[in-house]
């Protein structure tokens, strides 16, 4: 689960899970061993909710409809390796930090177990979930609202949204219908459905907060839906809906000092939950579009200062050598206002709009250059830099493997991972994308934005020097130094 601690006020940003400890910076493509497959057959209302109709007395029909569609997963995760000697970094010294967030410097050997909430999305058994409720787990079970109970198993995750997906082996299951995020406006009534604290199916409400939040999870991709329904630990994955019974948003964090709700939550909205969990259940991992650049959001001082009087948009800061941005045309100073016709009001919008953009396509960018409209097109490609350590795409086991540290995804240390991160820049190496749970690295205590430092003492400076190192290694044996959460760890990953 992602914490993040306020040294000044203690304010911790739980996630809202059941108890399995979880990684920090999730901010990579997932991977998942499956061949590509048809899109899920998903319900969508793209409607507006009537907003003039008179409140309602009572919101029980609308909770008998959509209850079925949400279910309680149950994780149990087997023990994750060895002690981590080293600094724990900061907050670790607080005892409901460390619940939340785990100890790193005795990562615990006993099975661990925890409750999260999920949503059908299809009849014939996908449900999406939080990331961070499935991550590292060894057996799934789906609890429905009916009683029956199913084994599942992880079709595919993406630590950069926060978003999995798993499957049951049923049919004739009541799926859920998507709202429309661009619908969906602050002051809308919603309910929230999971199962906190795993006490059984609960339904809270409250009202759209704000939309388009970013709460610092570490996340790559935060475009929260902000809502005062109580959300709790164990709700993580569960249904935010409007009051005509479609979902909105899946809940997935929480705000707050006690470490219950206090009535700032956050849910992943409706668009990206669809997105994500169609392309992992096609693919089995997310590919995204990449531009290029660096943005910041465009400030009304900025605006003066760049003698535009729009009010939204982002601030290229950088433009990458050879990169889609640079091919096109953007220079550094241009204000982005619209992304393939979608506005863009902030740096993250822009960020999460090119990835939804296939490498290959075409993206249409317009933008104000010396305080003039102007409008260039982009080829979006991979980001250059990313790969898995074994050179093969494996899931972690099977004796047919080349090199060590299979099933750990790598990517280039670059300014916005940085700073989301708070890896300082004396830190040099490559950046731990995706850790597959079934792999050796896993039971070693690697996650998920650990920089890995040293690969059997030589020093590494980005992800193409550890693939490198990884591949012609000659011991199944590898002694890693990684920046773990602020500190410097020796780790073995033992692969015999």
């Amino acid at each position: 689960m992602n914490t993040f601690i306020s040294p000044s006020s203690r304010l911790r940003l739980l996630v809202a899970s059941g108890g399995l400890i979880a990684a920090a910076g999730l901010i990579a493509t997932a991977r998942a061993a499956s061949s590509e497959k048809a899109p899920i057959s998903l319900k969508h209302d793209d409607s507006a909710i009537e907003r003039n109709q008179p409140e309602p007395a009572s919101f029980a029909d609308v909770v008998k409809r959509v209850s079925p569609s949400v279910v309680k997963i149950t994780v149990e995760s087997h023990g994750r390796g060895q002690d981590m000697q080293g600094d724990e970094g900061p907050g670790s010294d607080d005892p409901v930090f460390r619940h939340f967030f785990g100890n790193r410097r005795q990562m615990r050997e006993e099975p661990t177990s925890g409750l999260g909430s999920g949503v059908i999305i299809s009849k014939d058994g996908y449900i999406v979930t939080n990331n961070h409720v499935v991550e590292g787990a060894d057996v799934l079970t789906v609890a429905l609202a009916d009683g029956r109970e199913f084994p599942a198993k992880v079709v595919g995750r993406d630590p950069q949204t926060d978003v999995a997906v798993v499957k049951v082996e049923a049919t004739g299951l009541p799926a859920i219908t998507f709202a429309t995020t661009s619908k969906v406006e602050v002051g809308d009534r919603v309910l929230a459905i999971g199962n906190p604290f795993g006490i059984g199916e609960t339904v809270t409400e409250g009202i759209v907060s704000a939309k388009g939040r970013r709460a610092g999870l570490g996340l790559a991709y935060e475009d929260f839906i902000q809502t005062d329904a109580a959300i709790n630990p164990g709700n993580s994955g569960g249904a935010l809906v409007d009051i005509q019974g479609r979902m909105v948003g899946m809940n997935t964090a929480i705000l707050s000092r006690s470490g219950g709700s206090q009535g700032v939550g956050l849910a992943v909205p409706s668009d990206l939950v669809t997105y994500v969990a169609d392309t992992l259940v096609q693919h089995g991992k997310v590919v995204r579009g990449y531009l290029g650049v660096g943005v910041q959001d465009l400030t009304p001082a900025l605006a003066e200062s760049f003698g535009i009087k729009v009010n939204e948009g982002a601030v290229v800061s950088d433009v990458q050598p050879n990169s889609p941005a640079s091919k096109a045309g953007l220079v550094s100073g241009d204000v982005v206002t619209a992304i393939n016709g979608k506005p863009i009001d902030s740096s993250g919008k822009l960020a999460l709009t090119v990835s939804e953009s296939a490498p290959g396509s075409k993206i249409t960018i317009d933008l104000i250059h010396d305080g003039k409209a102007k409008q260039l097109v982009a080829t979006a490609t991979t980001k250059p830099g990313k790969g898995e350590l074994s050179g093969e795409e494996s899931s972690g086991s099977g004796a047919d493997e080349k090199g060590v540290l299979n099933g750990v995804a790598v990517d280039d240390l670059d300014p916005n991972t940085r700073e989301q991160m708070n890896i300082p820049s004396r830190i040099k190496g490559a950046l731990i994308a995706d850790v597959a749970s079934d792999s050796a690295s896993a039971r070693a205590g690697l996650r998920p934005g650990d920089v890995i430092l040293e690969i059997n003492h030589h020093s590494v400076a980005n992800a193409k020097e550890a693939i490198e190192l990884s591949s012609s290694a000659t011991t199944k044996k590898t002694l890693l130094k990684l920046w773990s959460r602020g500190g410097t760890v020796f780790v073995v990953v033992d692969e015999t």
